[in-house]
Parts: C-alpha cells; structure tokens; sequence
C-alpha cells in the first residue's frame, strides 16, 4: 500500500529525470569555482529572479544565515516577524553565529507593513543598537502569499530609511504562482533572496541566494567560514536545474490539490478549515481524539505531523495525488464519528 506523506513538501523522492540529471552531471570543485554544473545552476537562477550573481548552499535554513551575516555585525538589529522562519525554525542560528539583534513585529496575519518598519526603526542613539536590515517572507510558513504591493511599498520604506532587505523566498515560487506574476518581480522587492530548491521543487537538497556581485562574494566566504563549501556539488546542482526546468512548471497541480482537500473537508461536520489555500499546504482541526486519529493515519499509511495549537497541516507536492488526499478524507470521516 502506498505511503501518502503529508509532513512537507520537503519529502519529495528525486523524479527519474533528476536521477540521470545526477548521474551525467559534469563535475568540478565549487570551492574553487571550477564545478559547470553549479556555475550553470547560479546564472540560471540570477537570470529568473534578475539579479547580478547566485550561490548555491546546502539548505533554506544557510541560505538565510549567510545573507543575514553578509549583511549585519555583531550586536546591529534587524526587524522581522514574530512568527518568520528564522525566528522559529532556524535554531537561533542568529544569535548563535551571527551575533544580531531582533526587533519583532506582532500581526495576527504575520505580515510585516510600511508602518511597522518605521516603529520598528531605531534613532540614531549610541545607547542603541543599530538597525540595519529587513527581513521579510513570502509564502509566508502560515501558508498565505503578501501582495505585491505591500512587497513594494515595504522595500520603499525600508530603502528610505538605510535598510537593506533580505527576502526568505523558501516557496518563491509558490508565491508568485499565487499572485499572478513572475518571480522577478517578487525579487525586485529585496536585496538579498533566498529560494529553496527542496521545498516544492522535488530536488534532494540545497537553496539558492541571489543579489549583487558583492553581496553573493560576501556569502561565498562566510559558506567557507561555516563549512558550508562543497566540492563536486554539480551532481546535486543537476537536480537543481530540473528543479527550475521542469517543477517550476507543474506547481499548480499542487495548489490545485491543496484548493480540492480543503473543499472536501469543508463538507465534514466537526471538521474545522482554517484557510482557503493559497499556495500547497491546508490547515484544519479535527473535532476527534488526537493520539486515537494519528494512529488511524498510520494504520492507512498517512503521515501528518501532529497538530500544533490545535490544527493540522496538511502540504501537497510531486508525490501526492488526488486519490491520495481522498484516502485522508476517508480516514477523518472515520474520526469524527467516533464522536456521533
């Protein structure tokens, strides 16, 4: 019986394109610039987001760590939202290596707004740190996609105000899928992005960052400094280029899956949907005994996460099909009955 996981959209196995893509890849040392598949990989992701340069690292999580440290010093401070990837997800990794403060802003929606980066700013007073860079995020991880005006109008202020701003693009394109344009136009609200290639694109590993010249030579040392410099990366670079090729292309089906599961679950009494998809993924409670409903999962080969402040997330990729999500309707259909 097939194994229909559910946890993320970072599960997907390599598809049989890839998998050759591996196995020809011509292949170099990238610490010394020498591998043609990632420098390939780097200018075809520059070209997409229009920026000068690319560097390709091991995951999201390095990638930000790399553009936040390539463009603060210790103790400077940057604003971000409370609930952004790198403030739950990312291991203090900013405290820990890249010594810098955080000034969080508090909406229910989890976007950050001109006006919140003018409170948020600091004056200029020694007895202060400095602020210095905006960090925003588009998917936001809540699953909703920011307009692409308030992307601009948030650059805007932060630019008048000194600030660069760094973009953790990790479902770039499942954002821009979700608002109609191109993800140029997405990565013309930022300075520095961050896009994962292992999030939605099915390859095996790695992010892309982009942004100038200087920037990315920055990044490439710091990659260095944490031990993040591969060799023959091309082979993983190869997936990276069907990742933008080929996965790019097929995202819809994705949203389209996610859009389906929810108008299925909306149908179910004592199913609770909190979000009308915009990009992959669903968030729902279930009015059933928790331990009782995972172990139901488990038995018809689901795997969720459990939930988290009483909702379940459910993400659609490559490996799942409609059939797949109508096994889970089933199996929550079972779930709240035990209730009846």
């Amino acid at each position: 019986m097939k194994r229909i996981d559910l946890r993320s959209d970072t599960v997907t196995l390599p598809t049989e394109e890839m998998r050759k893509a591996m196995y020809l890849a011509e292949v170099g040392d990238d610490v010394y610039q020498d591998d043609p598949t990632v420098l390939k990989l780097q200018k075809k992701a520059a070209e997409m987001l229009g920026k000068e340069d690319a560097l390709f690292v091991m995951s999201g999580t390095m990638g930000n760590l790399l553009s936040i440290m390539s463009q603060t010093h210790h103790g400077d401070e940057l604003i971000t939202g409370r609930n952004n990837h790198i403030i739950t997800h990312e291991v203090g990794g900013l405290a820990a290596l890249c010594g810098v403060m955080t000034r969080l802003v508090n909406n229910d929606n989890d976007m950050v707004y001109p006006e919140d980066i003018e409170k948020a700013m600091r004056p200029d007073d020694i007895h202060e740190p400095r602020s210095v860079l905006v960090c925003l995020e588009n998917a936001l991880s809540n699953g909703t996609v920011v307009p692409l005006d308030v992307m601009r109008k948030d650059y805007e202020t932060a630019k008048r105000l000194g600030l660069n701003v760094h973009l953790d693009g990790a479902r770039l394109f499942n954002a821009a899928l979700a608002l109609n344009c191109d993800v140029k136009d997405i990565a013309a609200c930022a300075d520095s992005v961050m896009f994962c290639l292992s999030k939605g694109l099915g390859a095996p590993m790695g992010s892309m960052i982009c942004g100038t010249k200087e920037f990315i030579a920055k990044a490439r040392r710091n990659r260095k400094r944490i031990g993040g410099g591969g060799r023959q990366m091309g082979h993983m670079a190869a997936c990276g280029l069907v990742a933008l090729d080929v996965m790019t292309k097929r995202l819809y089906e994705d949203h389209d899956n996610a859009k389906y599961l929810a108008s299925q679950l909306r149908e179910i009494d004592g199913v609770h949907v909190q979000n009308e998809p915009e990009i992959s993924m669903v968030f729902f409670s279930v009015d059933t005994d928790e331990k009782k409903f995972m172990e139901l999962c488990q038995k018809h080969h689901i795997l969720m996460n459990p939930s988290d402040h009483g909702f379940y997330r459910v993400v659609t990729h490559v490996g799942v099909e409609k059939e797949d999500l109508d096994v889970l309707v089933e199996c929550i259909k079972e779930a709240v009955s035990w209730k009846k």
